[in-house]
């Protein structure tokens, strides 16, 4: 028997602290099921949950059961059970009991005929090109639906990705996941409505600890993913609930809706939530779950991406998505992201706090990568508000804005918020004037150092700041706001670092501030070039 919260895995040192108290979680939402009389054990279809035996075909005979008599609870008790990929059918819940591991074995040797995960979907030439591989194929995963209604996955147990590849590209130059036998996702979801996901872990999730393309009416809470790559790709999806959250993905994002064109049209991700979460980019994977917190050695070549970012895969768009009472910590900031065409509009975020931030706080780009079916215009990012937000950063990056020449990022409002920057800019960083890069992969660095510490707005329209503070913790000779190109401005109640310029323009209409202690009221029609 094994139970996860005193469990010491060789090799990952996860070593429980339950005893300590340092693994405190909410209790499950999702109560075992011990006293239903339908309750199907996967140890009486052969599971023997030994950690080396290959349990997935009994798994998948005690879900073929629970299926035929027209659904279920497959109950997984206490064990390590080592498989390869496990097929969901419909009106199917997988119960993962306190101390259940479900375990993604090794992958066989290069070159044998038996074993191993399902192989990936034929590639489509079509539309292959519009997405990153990962996102056009979800058989090679540890657990697969496609097509299904009123599944679930809960329990206090652990999935553990051990065997699963992170997707990189082997010295072949193929992705790993090509070649026979190799999977690279925890959970793999497409076309599927009605699904709940709650309570277990996911350690090492693959490429993807989640892919859900197409899925609607899904719940994911209570969920802890300590990973290397992605947590929850939310792909193509409407009606979706996300919360009470950890996440640690130092290699990747954490929290990701996307809108890719992988089901072979564009599909509008919408009516999203993420609330009362917790991303994070700096821990070494499963330190997370084992309570030991322990930070990652950039030495290693972590990224602490760690974020909530809605894109890049962008041919769908985003509309109504409510991102509230959020943590982000030792990792990059908020991104909403349209770069291949799509709508983004429609995006309140309230409440969140970011600590030790490496990157820009705030990322809102419309970009013209245009990944995607020929002809298709460009996008736009529009009516997004950003409330309530205190930010300690480690990096130079301010908030940025950035649309491209003739399609603005519009309506945006940011207000109550506090922004806590290193600062050391000097004149030279003050004097920049950064490229477009209208089509480059969408990232804050993207354009080089900026010259700016709170605001870089680049092509935006109806911009407005409210009761937002900056400061610096070192001189800094850039000016607090940083303006090309923009239609539309109000300041109000604002409070920058003294000793650098307020504002810079650059062909700037329709600027007024006013309310402002140490910020002058103006109010300027057009301006070419200037300052104050």
């Amino acid at each position: 028997m094994l139970d996860r919260r005193r469990l010491l895995v060789a090799g990952t040192g996860l070593l429980s602290l339950a005893a300590t108290g340092a693994l405190a979680r909410p209790p499950a939402k999702s109560a075992p099921p011990l006293l239903s009389p339908g309750l199907i054990n996967i140890r009486d279809f052969g599971a023997k949950g030994d950690g080396a035996t290959i349990d997935s075909p009994a798994i998948d005979r005690a879900i073929a059961a629970a299926s035929a008599r027209g659904g279920g609870t497959v109950y997984f008790p206490a064990g390590t059970y080592a498989s390869y990929t496990i097929h969901l059918k419909s009106s199917v819940t997988l119960y993962l009991d306190r101390g259940a591991v479900l375990l993604a074995a090794s992958v066989p040797l290069e070159g044998t005929t038996s074993g191993g995960y399902d192989m990936a979907e034929p590639q489509d030439p079509a539309i292959e090109p519009f997405q990153d591989y990962g996102h056009n194929h979800w058989k090679n995963s540890l657990i697969y639906g496609e097509g299904l209604h009123d599944i679930a996955i809960l329990g206090d147990g652990l999935i553990w990705g051990k065997g699963l590849s992170r997707g990189h590209k082997t010295d072949k130059d193929l992705p790993q996941a090509e070649l026979p036998g190799v999977g690279n996702k925890a959970i793999a979801l497409k076309n599927c409505h009605n699904v709940q996901l709650r309570d277990f872990s996911i350690l090492k999730g693959g490429h993807f600890a989640l892919l859900a393309t197409g899925v609607d009416n899904m719940t994911i809470d209570n969920l802890v993913v300590d990973t290397d790559r992605d947590g929850f790709d939310i792909d193509c999806c409407r009606n979706v609930h996300v919360s009470n959250c950890t996440v640690n993905s130092p290699h990747d994002d954490g929290i990701c809706p996307k809108s890719s064109f992988a089901l072979g049209y564009a599909r509008t991700t919408e009516n999203v939530t993420i609330a009362n979460c917790y991303v994070t980019g700096s821990y070494e994977v499963g330190s997370v779950i084992d309570g030991t917190f322990r930070l990652f050695d950039e030495k290693n070549g972590a990224w602490r991406l760690g974020r909530i970012k809605c894109g890049t895969e962008s041919n769908g768009g985003f509309k109504n998505i409510a991102i509230s009472n959020c943590i982000f910590e030792k990792c990059w900031g908020l991104a909403l992201e349209t770069m291949d065409g799509a709508i983004l509009e429609d995006i309140a975020v309230s409440n969140v706090t970011m600590r030790g931030l490496v990157s820009a706080p705030i990322f809102l780009r419309l970009g013209r990568r245009m990944r995607g079916p020929k002809d298709v215009p460009i996008g736009t990012l529009k009516r997004v508000t950003i409330d309530n937000v205190t930010c300690t950063s480690n990096s130079p990056f301010p908030m940025i804005l950035a649309g491209v020449d003739g399609h603005s990022v519009e309506d945006v409002r940011i207000s109550n918020v506090f922004f806590d920057q290193p600062g050391g800019g000097d004149a030279a960083m003050a004097a920049l004037l950064p490229p477009d890069n209208e089509d480059k992969y969408p990232d804050p660095n993207m354009f080089g150092p900026l010259p700016a510490t709170g605001l870089f707005a680049r092509h935006a329209r109806n911009v407005e700041l409210s009761h937002v503070e900056v400061t610096v913790r070192a001189p800094d000779a850039r000016p607090a706001v940083w303006l090309k190109d923009v239609d539309g401005f109000d300041a109000t109640f604002v409070k920058f670092p003294s000793g650098a310029p307020n504002f810079a323009f650059d062909g700037v209409r329709g600027f007024r501030t006013f309310g402002s202690r140490n910020v002058p009221d103006k109010t300027i029609d057009s301006i070419d070039k200037g300052g104050f």
